[in-house]
């Protein structure tokens, strides 16, 4: 028996060459991955304000899939050729179709809820799939020349 490469794939994501980061994540690794995705932004063209935009709506989405996903998600952050794109995905029990369709800003005094809204107001485009077996929020943020 011959076995070119024993050692299992990093991860089952399809490695795309856009593709710059695919990680599993939970409590522990949320600063490294946030740390992680400011860098890969910035050298993918992002800058300024959308950088601290992104990395913000970014942070909150990871944040969520660590308080309301099961405590654990998977990100994946590649290019496109105007656009930066992440996903991040989770095992939690989904989120309300009142709650997705509740668009208008929290009340200041709101402790939780800042999240979605964070991260729809912070970003170009925001997706949302959600079910009981877990969500997926896909974010874009639009890469300008110059």
């Amino acid at each position: 028996m011959t076995n070119a490469d024993p050692s299992p794939p990093r991860t089952v994501v399809p490695i795309e060459p856009a593709l710059l980061i695919a990680e599993a994540f939970d409590q522990a690794e949320v600063t490294e991955l946030r740390h992680s995705v400011t860098s890969c932004a910035h050298a993918a063209g992002l800058g300024g304000q959308r950088l601290d935009d992104f990395v913000l709506a970014i942070n909150e989405l990871i944040t969520n899939a660590v308080r309301h996903g099961g405590g654990r998600g998977w990100l994946r952050l590649w290019r496109q050729p105007s656009a930066l794109v992440c996903e991040v995905a989770d095992h939690g029990q989904g989120i309300s179709a009142q709650r997705l369709g509740d668009r208008s800003r929290p009340e200041p005094e709101t402790a939780g809820g800042w999240g979605l809204w964070l991260a729809r107001e912070l970003t170009d485009t925001m997706e949302v799939v959600t079910g009981t077996a877990g969500t997926i929020v896909r974010i874009t943020a639009t890469l300008t020349s110059g």
